[in-house]
């Protein structure tokens, strides 16, 4: 039954690292999502750039989930994902000002954020590695965690419940007499 458990457990583990994404979007035409999940897959997260931000949380990345909203505003304007792409990686232009999220980005001094949308991020924006290495080694992290865990638990359950050898037992009456 316990290994039935563990093994569940571990599958349930396994899987959810394999497929941790937070995306979400407001986009609703099936066309416009598809081109937002191609975007975001392709696009690193700016606060963990070893993450794509398709994967990035927006409780952990204010400035991702921004972007992410440009994103769907340029979508909306009927800018293809390629496009999105390459403008982020060579610039929007000054026409990006406009967008509200570039206001935003302005009225809080994110200069480089700003800069980065009109000028371009340049190579540096793009996804590469994926974080398919950084879920597979928290899946490992995790695993050898558990692992320890139940050996210790093993280790420490085969020392509490040891019941003392015949030979033992003269000793032991003899220190309690002692005691006495």
């Amino acid at each position: 039954m316990k290994s039935k458990l563990l093994i569940f457990i571990m599958t349930f583990i396994f899987n959810l690292t394999l497929h941790s994404e937070s995306i979400s979007t407001n986009l609703t035409d099936a066309n416009h999502i598809s081109i937002y999940h191609d975007v975001t897959s392709r696009i690193r997260c700016i606060c963990l750039p070893s993450l794509a931000i398709k994967s990035c949380s927006y409780n952990n990345c204010v400035v991702s989930a921004d972007l992410k909203v440009f994103i769907e505003n340029r979508i909306r304007k009927g800018e293809t994902g390629d496009t999105i792409v390459q403008k982020l990686l060579t610039g929007f232009g000054e026409e990006a000002l406009s967008d509200p999220i570039i206001k935003k980005f302005s009225e809080q001094g994110s200069t480089n954020m700003v800069n980065g949308v009109v000028y371009g991020f340049g190579e540096k924006i793009l996804a590469d590695p994926g974080s398919t290495y950084i879920n597979l080694t928290i899946f490992a992290l995790g695993f050898f965690g558990i692992a320890m865990i139940l050996l210790y638990f093993k280790k420490y359950k085969s020392t509490s419940l040891q019941t003392p050898s015949n030979s033992d037992i003269p000793a032991a009456q003899k220190y309690l007499k002692e005691l006495d």
